[in-house]
């Protein structure tokens, strides 16, 4: 009997974005994950998914903010599903509200 693969790999991508840099994370279902930041450059974020992890489906999530939605239109023309969220719902540890 032959075995075939009935799910896609999957790669999740949260991404803190700022006007000068973005910090990016980056993990799989079996991966615990990469954490590095990078030029505020989605082509320079889909060159890093391409070379990584090719034939994964890609998700993405960020905070809204004052940065715009240009990257959230880049990644859906990749093919990328994202999200842009409320920060206001971004689970954060005590200490880092604090802060």
């Amino acid at each position: 009997m032959e075995t075939q693969q009935t799910a896609s790999a999957k790669l999740f991508i949260g991404i803190d974005i700022h006007k000068r840099s973005w910090k990016v994370q980056c993990s799989t279902d079996l991966y615990a994950g990469k954490s590095f930041s990078m030029p505020p450059d989605p082509l320079q974020l889909r060159t890093f998914v391409h070379k990584h992890f090719p034939d994964h489906e890609v998700s993405t999530a960020y905070e809204a903010g004052c940065c715009g939605y240009s990257a959230h239109r880049s990644f859906i023309s990749f093919g990328w599903n994202s999200l842009v969220v409320n920060p206001a719902d971004i689970h954060r540890k005590g200490k880092e509200r604090f802060t």
